[in-house]
């Protein structure tokens, strides 16, 4: 897809482009920050209403499988809009959702209304991920596409790292209080993304072909396997806490090791500023695995630590390879839907981790994290396509 010129309407319309890619980094960084937070910030939630912090997975899971149904969906109907325009519609919706969650908490609602209206902001959420990420596009050029990924997925580790840890805080303090925090959060792209008048894709053409291909199907593989090693530590932190003889909120010891170490992988993709060989592709895939059998083991609390870090570093690099081939191979019309996919894929990832938590033993939730990492590995090892992006 060639570039579309933006000079001229930006500089008519809204902030310089350096301005708009900044608002852009802000607004993808603050979007994520319900994700971040919800693992912990249900578990708390969850604990006095339920007596089980491992019940607040029952939210993230309908939250993430209202996504999974949703995302391409709802990215497809905003196919003639502006994506701007729809990408703020999407997070209304969502906004409106969550604070639902917190108003239901403070009046100690039943517990599955809670889980309904997760899965009421999941719906949309696939979506607006997708569009985000698309308008990248009619920001920044090819040339420092890269480069701009790198930086989002940073400070899209930075959002995962403080999320955490505020809503550990606040939700010691109220649960409800945590959820609102978050909610505002969510909601900042609504005042940050600026208008972008050009921000509209391009009418489907008749060579586009259908979305899931087996070039594309590779690597929502690679995407679901890593969400669902992410999801089996991240969701089930407060129950790793516990079984280490801590109190629940220090569940984001977990949780931060894998996210600096994220943040620390994010910035090397920034420097490095290079697409990744498929080999490399591989090794980081492997060494993925490893991690997560050793987190899967147990044995200590120093062990388990090891083993987010060495998994928390193959996350931004693994995810700025995705895009950025997942941009390539999709066609035109459609990267907002590819995009959403993309989401989608990881959701199925939490899914299978947050039923695993729900239904069978943090030990195999985790295990099967690592059994999905080593199956992505072999799965790029043996595939080719022949093109250049894979």
């Amino acid at each position: 897809m060639a570039e579309v010129p933006i000079t001229l309407d930006i500089a008519r319309n809204t902030p310089p482009v350096r301005g708009v890619l900044r608002r852009w980094f802000a607004s993808n960084a603050l979007l994520a920050a319900p994700q971040a937070a919800a693992p912990v910030a249900f578990a708390l939630l969850a604990l006095p209403l339920t007596g089980d912090a491992k019940s607040g997975a029952a939210i993230v899971m309908a939250m993430t499988a209202a996504q999974v149904l949703g995302a391409v969906p709802v990215a497809r109907l905003g196919r003639t809009f502006n994506a701007v325009t729809y990408l703020k519609l999407l997070v209304v919706i969502r906004t409106l959702a969550f604070s639902t969650i917190a108003f239901l908490a403070a009046w100690k609602a039943p517990f599955l209304l809670m889980i309904i209206a997760g899965a009421a902001a999941g719906f949309v959420n696939g979506a607006a991920s997708g569009y985000m990420r698309a308008i990248l596009n009619y920001i920044t050029g090819p040339d420092r596409l890269l480069k701009s990924l790198g930086i989002a997925a940073t400070l899209n580790e930075v959002t995962f790292v403080a999320a955490p840890v505020a809503a550990s805080l606040l939700g010691s303090i109220s649960p409800p209080l945590a959820i609102v925090a978050m909610t505002v959060l969510g909601s900042a792209p609504l005042q940050l993304i600026p208008r972008l008048p050009h921000a509209r894709a391009p009418p489907a053409a008749a060579t586009d072909g259908a979305l899931l291909k087996p070039s594309i199907l590779l690597w929502l593989f690679c995407a679901m396997a890593g969400g669902a090693a992410v999801a089996a530590i991240e969701v089930g932190a407060v129950a790793l806490a516990l079984d280490s003889a801590f109190k629940p909120g220090f569940g984001i010891i977990f949780t931060v090791a894998l996210c600096i170490a994220s943040v620390c992988g994010g910035v090397w993709v920034s420097v490095r500023n290079r697409l990744a060989q498929r080999r490399t592709v591989i090794l980081l895939l492997a060494a993925a695995a490893t991690g997560m059998a050793l987190v899967s083991l147990r044995r200590s609390v120093e062990v388990s630590v090891v083993g987010c870090v060495i998994v928390g570093l193959m996350i931004a690099p693994l995810g700025t390879y995705y895009s950025v081939v997942l941009d390539g191979l999709a066609p035109p019309s459609k990267r907002a839907e590819v995009f959403a996919l993309l989401r989608t894929a990881n959701s199925v990832g939490v899914i299978f981790s947050s039923a695993m938590l729900t239904w069978t033993s943090l030990t195999w939730a985790l295990g099967a994290g690592s059994v999905l990492f080593a199956g992505a590995a072999v799965a790029v090892s043996l595939v080719r396509f022949g093109t250049k992006h894979t």
